[in-house]
């Protein structure tokens, strides 16, 4: 069976004139790879609903294996490379870096089978440890010696800040994992996921809809605290609820201490949230069982890190029904689609990078991926940065099977296309549905603002 006609089916509408790059960008925009079409434009990467969608017949979905990621399977692309890239934060305590691997293990799985339009894509991933001259430096990496016609997947602490100003210069529209607001906040930035502002906002509004009396944020002291306080902050301050924010230095080195100290000041009517990745939030969790202290507060709480069977499973059936978690993408536990098959198949056959298995992080790679190997598919002519960041900007409607609401890249000067998620709490070490897709309040200013410019994109799960 063709990828098209198992994931996609695609649609077609002429796109406006081509980006006109600006000349500091010429040494990255002179590369060229030549499609079999003809013409140097893109077409619309339109609205779409993959056969893998929550509609789509649990039989036909138990059928998925990876030859469907591509248009010839078991034939491995030959034509000339696509270069693609992305940054992500490594560093103790905060590794980010199974977004990427995920995103290449489903490009490895497409240059098996038939590549896009016969072209492999080659993906070039650089680390950095929240230094801004480091981050600025695998940006001009990438796109100066390693010649990357796009830059996705890219997931870092500070990355949006330091870059987004050289992304527009060059005529980049990125396809990210947000953290950084100017992931959110810029017309050259378009995430797939919430990043941690938006999925606390997700968390904090679940505890407020419990009636909790109290919530207690509490978050990595790394860069940008401030900014995803906010969130939480503004819808707390709207239900005349207090709310404690506190900040812990990670690696976390004495769980007991931060555990005790969220429980005191939460209270028994009080919610704990967690903004950690899965390890870090995994040691506090740990901790407060350890002490006795899960029930201690009427509910905890977690951010999208979280959303892992990871977490689940180590945590056991004691914390069945007392953390809940927000779910950015469609939960993986009991879902039976072609896209969340997909999902698996290539994880398991392509993903021996991804340290955290299935979970969030793996998922928004996935994701990634999918959108822009869709946009790639759309190009007639030849791949250039000009096209392909053309291609990108223009995707719209598009169902990726994995997200409450159809992504749209669009011309907005901000982005923020996924503001409608789930939440899901851990069973007997799996993670479960407890709340269906439920928009983000507009509480925040920042959600108001974008769907101010761009509406609010309906939801296709």
């Amino acid at each position: 069976m063709k990828r098209r006609r198992a994931r996609r089916a695609h649609g077609a509408a002429v796109l406006a004139a081509a980006l006109t790059l600006i000349g500091a960008g010429a040494a990255a925009g002179c590369s060229s790879i030549s499609n079999s079409g003809t013409g140097t434009g893109a077409t619309s990467a339109g609205a779409t609903t993959p056969a893998g969608s929550a509609s789509s017949s649990a039989a036909g979905a138990a059928t998925v294996d990876t030859s469907q990621c591509g248009s010839k399977p078991g034939v491995k692309a030959t034509g000339t490379p696509i270069a693609l890239g992305a940054i992500a934060t490594n560093q103790p305590g905060t590794s980010f870096t199974d977004i990427p691997n995920m995103a290449k293990a489903y490009f490895d799985c497409v240059n098996a089978n038939g590549g896009v339009n016969g072209h492999p894509i080659k993906y070039y991933i650089a680390t950095e440890q929240t230094n801004p001259a480091q981050v600025a430096a695998d940006a001009k990496q990438l796109v100066q010696s390693d010649h990357v016609l796009g830059i996705v997947g890219s997931t870092s602490i500070i990355e949006c800040s330091v870059n987004s100003g050289y992304w527009q210069k060059m005529g980049y529209y990125v396809i990210d994992s947000g953290i950084a607001p100017e992931c959110y906040s810029t017309p050259n930035s378009a995430a797939v996921n919430m990043g941690p502002r938006y999925s606390s906002d997700g968390a904090v509004q679940y505890a407020l809809a419990q009636g909790v009396s109290k919530v207690v944020f509490d978050q990595a002291n790394v860069p940008g605290t401030g900014y995803i306080a906010a969130g939480p902050a503004a819808l707390a301050k709207d239900k005349n609820v207090p709310i404690v924010q506190l900040t812990e230095n990670v690696p976390i080195t004495d769980a007991n201490s931060v555990a005790i100290k969220e429980v005191n000041d939460a209270g028994p009517g009080g919610a704990v949230i967690l903004n950690f990745t899965p390890p870090e939030a995994l040691i506090i969790l740990q901790a407060a069982q350890k002490l006795g202290l899960e029930n201690r507060v009427k509910m905890w709480g977690c951010s999208t890190p979280c959303n892992t069977d990871f977490l689940a499973t180590s945590l056991g059936s004691k914390w069945n029904g007392k953390l809940f978690v927000n779910a950015e993408l469609t939960p993986p536990d009991g879902t039976n689609t072609t896209a969340m098959n997909l999902y698996k198949a290539i994880l398991k056959q392509y993903g021996s990078s991804v340290q955290g298995g299935i979970g969030s992080f793996s998922q928004m790679g996935f994701t990634e991926a999918e959108i822009a190997v869709h946009a790639l598919e759309s190009i007639n002519g030849d791949y250039t940065v000009q096209s392909v960041n053309a291609a990108f900007k223009a995707v719209k409607d598009f169902d990726t099977g994995m997200l409450c609401q159809a992504w749209t890249y669009g011309d907005y000067p901000l982005h923020i296309p996924n503001n409608s998620d789930y939440t899901v709490t851990p069973k007997d070490g799996k993670m479960t549905t407890a709340q269906g897709c439920t928009p983000i309040s507009a509480v925040d200013p920042q959600i108001a603002q974008y769907r101010g410019a761009a509406g609010t994109a309906a939801n296709v799960q």
